[in-house]
């Protein structure tokens, strides 16, 4: 562990720090490899301290490929210099991240990107994900909906109303823009994620045939969600195994 990353730990411990880091780096990797970034923007962060007003996030325009553990900078968003400095995080990212991770300290982890999918649904008058199988369903009912695109998020209100669309929800689709995934763990955020994207795939393949879509009745729909909690241990397995992965083929993520 670099001594400049151990000496910067707030409430949470060294290790856990640690961990951490990697944890996030390997997403940045990982997303990166499955295409789902975009250029040198888009971010994701981890927060430090309960109270979700410091985190961890991605430098100023680095591309997500390049990205290790030792790279992600500690903000806090009670800091109001924070945009004034020389290491200032992305305008957008500050915007959305700070404020979210404020409101809603549960929110540990978000992960904001625009996967291809994701964003073709999102760019459609009625973004929603219809149960037609048993990945659309995992979120039946389960995903918020924002159609209050108003330009590029740079704005403190911007934030606030981000945070509010949210609701009680950990999934947020939002329309003309992209995705927003919440989760208590990196590989938690990241097993959401990845099944909403695979979700959206599936949306835009079955809307591409023409043909009418076959749409689960709510209660198959709720039954086949609700079934997805046997398996909530597979996005630790998931993500393990990815990581192992990457330690073969990209192990520059963990330094």
């Amino acid at each position: 562990m670099p001594d400049k990353i151990k000496n910067n730990a707030p409430s949470l411990s060294d290790e856990n720090h640690w961990e951490l880091r990697v944890d996030l780096a390997a997403c940045f990797r990982l997303i990166s490899s499955y295409g789902w970034n975009e250029s040198v923007a888009n971010h994701f962060s981890a927060t430090v301290s309960e109270d979700g007003t410091r985190f961890l996030m991605n430098p100023k325009w680095q591309h997500f490929s390049t990205i290790k553990a030792s790279d992600l900078q500690l903000f806090d968003s009670r800091d109001q210099q924070t945009m004034d400095k020389a290491d200032a995080p992305d305008p957008s990212a500050w915007c959305i991240h700070s404020k979210i991770h404020a409101s809603l300290p549960k929110a540990n982890v978000l992960l904001h990107c625009h996967p291809p999918y994701a964003t073709a649904l999102c760019s459609l008058k009625d973004p929603s994900i219809k149960p037609i199988d048993q990945n659309t369903a995992r979120f039946f009912n389960r995903a918020s909906i924002d159609l209050g695109f108003d330009g590029l998020a740079n704005q403190d209100e911007e934030g606030d109303r981000l945070a509010a669309a949210f609701g009680a929800h950990n999934v947020m689709l939002m329309g003309n823009h992209g995705v927003t995934v919440s989760g208590t763990s990196v590989a938690q955020a990241f097993e959401d994620l990845y099944y909403l994207e695979r979700a959206c795939r599936t949306m835009i393949l079955a809307y591409q045939t023409g043909q009418p879509l076959s749409v689960m009745p709510d209660d198959l729909a709720e039954k086949t969600a609700q079934g997805w909690h046997v398996y909530e241990g597979i996005a630790d397995a998931h993500f393990n195994q990815l990581k192992k992965i990457l330690d073969q083929t990209d192990p520059g993520y963990a330094a």
